[in-house]
């Protein structure tokens, strides 16, 4: 016997969320099921909200309810310094260490590391845009020090040798294979307190 058509078709929507397989998609909607009506409307309008109400900050691309986002938006923050994170998790990682007080840029995992052409690399051409702007001083490698963080930061150190800057990466208290979006604020904290020169 299958499920009816609106509980199938529920857990096979949610079986496509990451690490979600078809048995936790299951459960989650039989949990659903004896939810109150209120509780999900609420949900559904969180769902409908979240691809209304969220732009992507045109200045860093972090996720956000405005544009340009709060941080960018801040006139306080060192508009010398830019943080270069992977993605915006790190970057809520290294705001909550509370040691930063620059701009950010999220570089993703988009870079072809064959064409430095501005078409291919939105996240290059946003860079070289930032480093204009604000006259930043100092750039931040802040990656995950694992080998896909590790290849990043060298092509990034390569790439930013050609403007009159200093480069660091974060020190060496993170463990190499871990991830910046899941180490602890202290730890985060000494990184950029003891960030490395690159260049």
């Amino acid at each position: 016997m299958r499920y009816p058509k609106s509980i199938q078709n529920l857990i096979d929507d949610l079986s496509q969320l990451p690490t979600v397989g078809p048995r936790t998609a299951e459960r989650f909607v039989i949990h659903l099921l004896k939810q109150p009506q209120e509780n999900l409307e609420k949900l559904a309008k969180h769902i409908y909200d979240l691809k209304n109400n969220i732009k992507v900050c045109s200045y860093c691309l972090a996720l956000s309810e405005t544009n340009p986002c709060a941080i960018c938006a801040d006139k306080e923050r060192d508009r010398s310094l830019l943080c270069i994170v992977s993605g915006f998790s790190e970057m809520l990682a290294i705001e909550a260490s509370k040691a930063y007080n620059g701009l950010y840029l999220i570089i993703g995992k988009n870079i072809d590391f064959n064409d430095n052409s501005d078409d291919k690399n939105i996240s290059l051409k946003k860079l070289k845009e930032r480093i204009k702007e604000n006259k930043i001083k100092e750039v931040i490698l802040a990656l995950s020090p694992n080998m896909e963080g590790e290849t990043v930061a060298m092509y990034l150190a390569r790439f930013l040798k050609q403007y009159d800057l200093r480069i660091t990466k974060l020190a060496r208290g993170l463990p190499m294979g871990s991830d910046i979006e899941y180490a602890d604020e202290i730890t985060l904290n000494n990184a950029l307190i003891n960030r490395n020169k690159i260049q």
